[in-house]
C-alpha cells in the first residue's frame, strides 16, 4: 500500500504521542522533503520529531515533477503541494491530509484523502 503524508497529521498524532498508529495501519509512509523539513528538522523540539526521525516505516522520497509543486503553490504551502504531487507520482492509495483547500486540491485531482479524525477511527476499528 502506497501512503504520503503531509505534515499535520505528523504533527498531530505526535503531540498526542500516538504515531505508534500509523505503522499499524499503513507499514511504510513516504513524505516529501518539505514534510520531512518542516516535522523533523524545523520542528526537532516538538512531540514525536524525534521518533520520527528514526522511525523506520518512513520514507522521504523526492519530488519529481517541480513544475506541478509550483503550480500548487500559487494556493497551497510548500509541504502540502510537495505532498499532492508526490501521492500522484506514487500512485499513492492514501494522502494523509488535514487542511481543507489542500484536501480540496486532492480530491479534484482524484487522490483519497484521509485526516488524523479518520485515521484514529480506522484505528479504532
Amino acid at each position: 500500500m502506497n501512503v504520503v503524508s503531509n505534515s499535520s497529521p505528523l504533527i498531530a498524532l505526535g503531540r498526542i504521542e500516538r504515531l505508534d498508529l500509523l505503522p499499524a495501519l499503513f507499514p511504510t509512509i513516504s513524505v516529501p522533503a518539505a514534510v520531512y523539513q518542516e516535522v523533523v528538522v524545523q520542528g526537532a523540539s516538538q512531540p514525536g520529531a524525534l521518533k520520527l526521525a528514526n522511525a523506520a516505516w518512513l520514507n522521504v522520497q523526492p519530488v519529481q515533477n517541480e513544475n506541478s509543486v509550483q503550480y500548487l503553490l500559487a494556493m497551497l504551502e510548500q509541504g502540502e503541494a510537495e505532498a499532492i504531487v508526490l501521492a500522484q507520482e506514487l500512485h499513492a492509495d492514501w494522502l494523509l491530509l488535514d487542511e481543507i483547500k489542500a484536501r480540496v486540491t486532492a480530491r479534484r485531482l482524484g487522490l483519497n484523502v484521509i485526516g488524523v479524525d479518520g485515521i484514529l477511527v480506522l484505528a479504532k476499528k
